[in-house]
């Protein structure tokens, strides 16, 4: 019912930047909410921020000042820019939305992901 896709990721130096961008389609009724979350090599997949409609957006204590999301609701579209990158950011970014197709109650989308990789 409902397809995420992500991109901008790539191989960035310390310090450096990069714009997520992740595009929701399909047979989209609402979104509650969209966001990023991350999993690194040998580790668990953690959030990384998550914006609520209508609300607030959360964000891991790990990446406050640095990462931004934003959403274009109009183009069903969520974005996280990332600056001041740090080798530990390295990890495959996944798109999430939590969102309701029409006839069908709310679930969980994920997206393929999108590696980003920070050298030191």
């Amino acid at each position: 019912q409902v397809h995420l896709m992500e991109s901008g990721g790539g191989l960035v130096q310390t310090g450096g930047s990069l714009r997520l961008s992740c595009a929701a389609s399909g047979n989209i009724f609402s979104i509650k909410s969209m966001g990023w979350y991350r999993q690194a090599p040998g580790k668990q997949r953690e959030l990384v921020a998550n914006m609520i409609t209508g609300s607030s957006t959360d964000y891991a204590a790990s990446v406050k000042g640095r990462f931004t999301v934003s959403r274009d609701d109009a183009k069903n579209a969520v974005y996280l820019q990332m600056d001041g990158l740090k080798p530990e950011d390295t990890a495959v970014y996944y798109c999430n939305g939590r969102i309701r197709a029409w006839y069908v109650d709310e679930d969980d989308y994920w997206g393929q992901g999108t590696q980003v990789t920070v050298s030191s």
